[in-house]
Parts: structure tokens; C-alpha cells; sequence
């Protein structure tokens, strides 16, 4: 029977919604002025790249001020620690992350080390989390930043924020948060995280791809990461994307509006995957069991490999990854699930589903019946080449 695609993988991205697009289009053709421009056409945008402000900091909880607007999560993670680092760096040069971090932050502390840095990589248990009392100890007098993940874009783990960035402002250390993977999906209040930075990007909750912010709270002076014109008061150059900075505030707003509603429906359809997988035999849930996204199920499937997994599935019509789209073609084994303790080969065996309320439960089951057949087909062949050796 001739379905039509499945697409089970938005935690990589999201179309943009029908709400995003239309608040974007007369910036594409009526108000495309440039909103550093003090004639009508200028101020109009302008003025629509501060309501989008003044909407994205309402969301999260922020002050207007404090919301400046970049290309996306990757340029607000490179920002927050590339920029702190320089800011920093006469007070000491001791960083600390984690050993699951999104590439956009866990290159970033690479580069840092070649140039002089010290950076300390937590550790994680099986489910992704950070133990508090291992960020305690790793703090040092020399230690000027923590960057840590809020939400983990393979396993779908929570991370608890609040808790962590306790600990670093006990120490006065500043706080950096990645929360592009739960912005848009579950609540996020920067107060009440206790965070001086945060990151978000637009495409993950039905914005347009290319655009996202950084928030940075008031008192944290951040040297700029681009320079040029001097646009967002000076804090990252370059002309705003108008229809983009439009297109992520009425997405955000829609996606705050529906939250509660959208939460409830994702993580129904997940957990009827997750026990549909699960009664797969040689199938292990990855991430915690509790505190996940709501629509983010990952899995490891033992003696089998990722890519001819998610192959095979595409050919049924089914859209999935091996884990973060940005290294899901690499063919190496997870280094987030490899932090979790998990071996080689196991590692190497993962496959995420990120569902959203767009999905249904005909899909899930449809799913679930074409994981089935290709899991045992690909085992199946194995078998038989082993046997033929």
C-alpha cells in the first residue's frame, strides 16, 4: 500500500509554520527596508525587529535588552564562549562543559584548549545527566564559564538547569545554556533557570532556518563575535534578517501559545513508540526514562549499524536520523551516547525519532511495523553473510 512520507526527525528542523510564513512575507516584499535606515521604510522594519524582541524576551522571560539576535543556535553558542573567553580571560582561563555538548559548543571548548584554555569535560551517567556535586568540584578560582546543555538533541535528556547554574553562581561563575533543542517545546524562563546566557534557534520550533538569538543578561558585556555596522547596539554586526527575526517571534509565539497541548500530544505518540520499539528484541531505549523532550526517542539497536537502518527506512517512506543531524552522516559512533557508557558498538547502533503534534498514531504504528520488518531483514542478511564466511 503506497503511503505517503513520514518525517520523524524535527528535532534536526521543522517546516516553518503557516502562522511564521505569513508574518514573514510583507518583509520579503512591502517593508523590505533596512532597518539601520531612518527613512519610512527603515523604520518599519525596525520596528518589527523590536516587536519580535519584545515578544522573544516576554517568552522566555527576559528583558528586551537582553535578546540579540544572530544567525542561528551555532553563531549564539560560538558567541557565548569564543566572546567570554576574550572578555575573560585576564581572570582566568579554566571552562567548563560537558562531554555531550551540541558540536556548536563542544568544538568551540576544542579550540579554546589550542589557545591556552583549560577546559574541563563533565562527565555524564547512562542517562545524559550531569551529577551537581561533579560541577562543585570542577569549579576552580580560575574558572570564568560553564556551558551546559539543557536539553540533549540525540538522547533527548533534560538536563536540571536551575540546579547547575546554582552552583555556578554560588562561585560567581558566569552560565551559558545551549537550549535550542527545548526552546519552543517545553517552558523556559531564563530567571528561574538562573542562566546568563541562552541559546535558541528559530527552525526548531517552526521558525525560518538562518536565524536565532542569544540571550545575554544585563551586567555581562560580551565583546562582539562579528564586527562591521554595529548593529545590535553594537553586540553583532551585520544587517538584521527582518523576515527571519519576524518569521521566529510569531513562530515562538504560536508554539507558547499551544505548549501545553503540543507537549501532551508529542509525548503521547512518543511513549506509544517507545513501547512499540521496545517490544523489538535486541532494542534499548537511550536518555532518561523521565526527563526527556517530549518528542525525542533514541534508541540502540544491538549487532546492527546505524546508517543501513535509516536506509532502509527511507525506502519505506520513513525519515530518520542516527542521532544529531549535523554529524548523522559520519558513520562514527555517537560521542554523546559513548559518554553515556555505552560501547563502540552499541554506540554505533543508534537511531533517534523526534516526533512533533504534526505526527499521528497511525504513523507511530506504521513506524513501529517497518522498524520491525527492516531490523529483521538487515539481521537476517548479517546472519547469512556470516554464515557464508
Amino acid at each position: 500500500m503506497h503511503r505517503k512520507t513520514i518525517y520523524a526527525d524535527y528535532a534536526a528542523t521543522t517546516p516553518v509554520s503557516e502562522e511564521a510564513f505569513s508574518a514573514m512575507l510583507p518583509y520579503f516584499l512591502q517593508s523590505f527596508g533596512n532597518p539601520s535606515a531612518i527613512y519610512c521604510y527603515g523604520l518599519e522594519a525596525k520596528q518589527a525587529v523590536e516587536e519580535a524582541r519584545r515578544t522573544i524576551a516576554g517568552i522566555i522571560g527576559a528583558r528586551v535588552n537582553e535578546v540579540f539576535f544572530t544567525s542561528g543556535g551555532t553563531e549564539a553558542d560560538n558567541w557565548a564562549l569564543y566572546a567570554t573567553a576574550e572578555a575573560r580571560k585576564s581572570r582566568g582561563r579554566h571552562i567548563i562543559t560537558t562531554s555531550i555538548e551540541h558540536s556548536a559548543v563542544y568544538y568551540p571548548a576544542q579550540k579554546l584548549e589550542k589557545q591556552g584554555f583549560e577546559v574541563t569535560y563533565l562527565p555524564v551517567d547512562k542517562y545524559g545527566l550531569v551529577d551537581p556535586e561533579e560541577l562543585e568540584r570542577a569549579i576552580r578560582e580560575d574558572t570564568i564559564l560553564v556551558s551546559i546543555m539543557m536539553a540533549n538533541n540525540e538522547i533527548g535528556t533534560i538536563l536540571n538547569i536551575e540546579g547547575l547554574s546554582g552552583r555556578a553562581k554560588a562561585h560567581k561563575v558566569l552560565f551559558h545554556t545551549d537550549a535550542v533543542q527545548a526552546v519552543g517545546h517545553i517552558p523556559v524562563n531564563v530567571s528561574e533557570l538562573g542562566v546568563d546566557m541562552l541559546s535558541l534557534s528559530a527552525h526548531k520550533f517552526g521558525g525560518p532556518k538562518g536565524v536565532g538569538a542569544l540571550y545575554i543578561k544585563v551586567g555581562n558585556i560580551l565583546p562582539p563575535l562579528i564586527s562591521g555596522g554595529g548593529q545590535e547596539k553594537g553586540r553583532r554586526s551585520g544587517t538584521s534578517n527582518v523576515p527571519g527575526i519576524v518569521g521566529m517571534a510569531a513562530a515562538l509565539r504560536e508554539a507558547a501559545d499551544k505548549m501545553e497541548q503540543n507537549m501532551k500530544k508529542t509525548a503521547a505518540l512518543r511513549d506509544r513508540l517507545i513501547e512499540g520499539v521496545l517490544k523489538i528484541p535486541y532494542a534499548r531505549l537511550t536518555g532518561d526514562p523521565v526527563n526527556r523532550l517530549p518528542g525525542i526517542a533514541s534508541f540502540v539497536f544491538e549487532g546492527l549499524e546505524s546508517m543501513p537502518i535509516v536506509s532502509s527506512l527511507n525506502e519505506e517512506g520513513i525519515c530518520v536520523s542516527s542521532g544529531s543531524a549535523c554529524s548523522a552522516g559520519s558513520g562514527e559512533p555517537s560521542r554523546v551516547l559513548k559518554a553515556a557508557g555505552y560501547p563502540d558498538e552499541l554506540a554505533g547502533a543508534s537511531l533517534r525519532f523526534s516526533l512533533s503534534e504534526r505526527n499521528t498514531q497511525e504513523e507511530v504504528d506504521y513506524i513501529v511495523e517497518k522498524l520491525h520488518t527492516v531490523l529483521e531483514t538487515l539481521r537476517s542478511k548479517k546472519n547469512a553473510s556470516m554464515g557464508a564466511v
